[in-house]
């Protein structure tokens, strides 16, 4: 397969291009046909591999993408998930080169969506064309593709829902993470759970001169400002009630394991330009940022933004805060918890409003499965050594429903890195790690065939 592989390179590299420059952007529905293009795109692609029984299936929002092989029924199946809407590419002007023009520099794919998750979900269809094309397809072969990952995948649940017996597997098979560094592999094995709530501070019922006024009523950018900065400590904990009540807390043993896991402190501050780290007290970096929950401002903005002066008292201030959750800490409670606090805060002369937009639920994955075992093995044969457990800061709220509605355990075997730069300006993919991954992938199949 890896000759298939290396005489293909430039083709499969081009393909993810052609898909990369589709603005494929889930939260603006200005690019709903962009969406729908990528969706054909993909469509066309799996039937060309060899698929069968591809659809592309409509749902209330953006479009699911199925397709199937199904080689024999005594083997196992394997359920492959990935998205193909990308986080918009605000703001442009920081990116070195328009955001839908994929371009090769020092090695790697820069482009919206290069890593998350479009490179990394091509990779599996690249890796079952190689299967394929090479006769090596040992197990059957499902293919879910959204297009809702980045608003909450809201038409997911329902769709897997109704169609659980077309979506029967014995795994599901996720590239939507990272591992440790490009030659230190690693498989996800927990996830945070997400909050994401949006507030809106009221005072006055019009934007005021600032002179007239100012110093006479509450200013809600004033005021939002103080609410937020009091949701955490100088601990670094949160402290809205009852939000720790249900956290799980990690063992000792488990936090020992954890802390075996290379890692450069001056390094990580390096690589993003700051003095120091900060967080929760009595953990470290990598703790913090992942068995720890999280609270974070996401966006603020209010008043005259614009260039030049406009002195104002605004009517209204805004925010977005997203909280990242771990295992014993249920979204929706936690939501309500945060509303709660939230309206408390509000000081004299302001109103409060407050939405939940979406969220989801941690979830931490078995290191003992065969399909763990066969994803560990494929690894080590491709990178020649063996990947270490870890678990990430990030959310991939569909995880656990996957478990709750199917039964199934998802084997998050990713290939990105954090200087990949998703959700920013810049976003890139290894190309080297593309290819990888389109091997390593291709080699579970074949580990998971002798389970």
């Amino acid at each position: 397969m890896k000759a298939y592989i290396d005489e293909h390179k430039e083709r499969f590299t081009e393909e993810l291009f052609e898909l990369l420059r589709i603005p494929s952007v889930s939260t603006d529905s200005s690019y709903r046909k962009d969406v729908e293009k990528a969706a054909e795109f993909l469509a066309n692609q799996l039937t060309k591999a060899g698929a069968d029984n591809v659809e592309i299936c409509p749902t209330p929002g953006n479009p699911i993408v199925y397709g199937e092989k199904l080689i024999d029924s005594e083997l196992p199946t394997v359920l492959v998930y990935g998205h193909y809407d990308v986080q918009p590419a605000d703001p442009i002007d920081l990116w070195h080169t328009p955001p839908f023009e994929p371009e090769i520099r020092n090695g790697k794919i820069f482009a919206r969506g290069a890593s998350d998750d479009k490179g990394q979900m091509y990779m599996h269809v690249k890796a079952f064309e190689t299967m394929m094309a090479t006769d090596n397809l040992t197990c059957n072969v499902k293919f879910m593709l959204e297009g809702e990952e980045e608003i909450g995948s809201v038409n997911l649940t329902s769709f897997v829902q109704a169609n659980k017996e077309k979506l029967e597997a014995d795994v599901i098979l996720v590239s939507d993470t990272g591992m440790i560094a490009k030659d230190i592999p690693s498989i996800t094995v927990g996830l945070r759970g997400l909050s994401y709530m949006e507030v809106e501070v009221t005072g006055p019922n019009r934007d005021l001169h600032s002179g007239l006024y100012g110093g006479a009523v509450m200013n809600p950018i004033n005021a939002i400002t103080k609410m937020i900065s009091s949701l955490t400590n100088e601990k670094g904990e949160i402290t809205i009630p009852g939000f720790y009540d249900t956290v799980e807390e990690v063992s000792a043993a488990d936090r020992e394991a954890m802390a075996k896991a290379p890692f450069d402190l001056d390094a990580y501050k390096a690589a993003l330009d700051i003095k120091d780290v900060f967080g929760e007290e009595g953990y470290s970096t990598n703790e913090r940022a992942s068995i720890r929950p999280s609270l974070d401002v996401n966006g603020i903005w209010g008043g005259y933004t614009e260039e030049g002066a406009k002195t104002v008292i605004p009517s209204k201030a805004y925010a977005k805060i997203s909280m990242r959750l771990v295992p014993g800490q249920d979204w929706e409670v936690i939501s309500e918890l945060f509303a709660k606090h939230f309206e408390s805060l509000a000081p004299a002369g302001t109103t409060v409003k407050v939405t939940a937009h979406h969220g989801g639920y941690p979830a931490v994955i078995p290191t003992d499965s065969e399909a763990y075992k066969a994803a560990s093995n494929a690894y080590e044969e491709s990178f020649g050594t063996t990947p270490i457990p870890v678990r990430s800061g990030g959310s991939i709220p569909i995880v656990p429903m996957f478990k709750d509605e199917l039964g199934l355990d998802s084997i998050m075997m990713g290939f990105g890195l954090n200087e990949d730069a998703i959700h920013s300006p810049n976003e890139s993919f290894e190309v080297e790690l593309y290819h990888k991954g389109i091997e390593t992938i291709a080699l579970f199949y074949k580990y998971f065939a002798k389970k």
